[in-house]
């Protein structure tokens, strides 16, 4: 009896001497819930929906618990309902998200901007997740703006620049994020002004800017289309893969469809130095046009 249990003795002896003498093994993995988790800021002015500073606009009843993010779903830095050439509006919340998109404004600007006037920033709200608390800041004081969110969220609300005699406003896109001539280094102030309340629209293949506008339920303005036939505004709106061109034809400002004919130059804008050309009615079958709509 005893042979037959010696070989369990031996090893219950080895076990205890691996046991005993094996490197201690720890239990507690690194780095666990060390991550950076990144709480998102919020605008809180709309009753329905809002955006995060990371660029998404959702609803309220959507926003993360914990992050206070927007799901990530559709479009970042949506433009939607807004104006690009002059940089407005119709939606506080898609000012804001359009604004953020670096390719829209540039950080080095933007915080250079500053707020000591009612008229340009106004009083700013924001939500803070860190302390699940909501804050209230008067932007009317001295300083600069501290990030682009700040700067984004303060420049699309409401100012005395966007209404007529304090209650009404000048056009729908009342939202504006736009910098001011000295800090964009640009001269378009006139042509943004003389484009408020123009609706762009980019065209399908082969269709007149009557029939663009027609199908939004608006008119085409030709008066303003002579203000889009410009090499700058077409790239604003239009990829211009194959640069922008000077052309002859009533379908301009306009872009050459990808499967057009090589003599046709796929993908080029084209303006016209023709402007008496220039119709609302006018079309081409490979090309796609920019239309002034109100």
């Amino acid at each position: 009896m005893f042979k037959s249990q010696h070989p369990l003795i031996i090893n219950l002896i080895l076990q205890l001497f691996i046991l005993q003498f094996s490197p201690p093994v720890s239990a507690i993995r690194k780095d666990v819930s060390l991550q950076h988790k990144h709480y998102c800021r919020t605008t809180v002015q709309g009753r329905f929906f809002l955006t995060d500073d990371n660029g998404y606009v959702c609803d309220a009843f959507s926003v993360d618990p914990l992050s206070r993010c927007c799901p990530g779903k559709g479009d970042k830095f949506s433009c939607h309902g807004c104006n690009l050439v002059s940089q407005c509006c119709n939606s506080y919340e898609f000012c804001v998200s359009c604004c953020l998109n670096p390719d829209m404004t540039r950080k080095e600007l933007a915080l250079k901007v500053k707020i000591a006037k009612p008229v340009t920033a106004g009083k700013f709200d924001f939500r803070c997740s860190t302390f699940s608390e909501d804050f209230s800041f008067d932007l009317s004081l001295t300083g600069n703006y501290g990030s682009v969110f700040d700067f984004c969220a303060g420049r699309c609300r409401h100012n005395s620049g966007s209404v007529v005699h304090e209650n009404a406003y000048l056009s729908e896109f009342h939202h504006c994020f736009s910098l001011s001539s000295n800090f964009s280094g640009s001269s378009s102030t006139q042509l943004e002004a003389r484009l408020a309340g123009i609706n762009i629209i980019i065209g399908r293949q082969g269709e007149s800017c009557d029939s663009v506008c027609k199908s939004n339920g608006q008119s085409c303005v030709p008066n303003k289309l002579a203000l889009l036939n410009q090499c700058e505004v077409i790239q604003k709106y239009m990829t211009c893969k194959g640069a922008c061109l000077s052309s002859i034809g009533a379908d301009q400002p306009a872009e050459v469809v990808d499967d057009a004919p090589r003599y046709l130059n796929p993908g080029a804008c084209l303006y016209t130095k023709t402007e008496s050309m220039l119709s609302c009615d006018g079309s081409h079958s490979h090309t796609r046009r920019l239309c002034p709509c109100a």
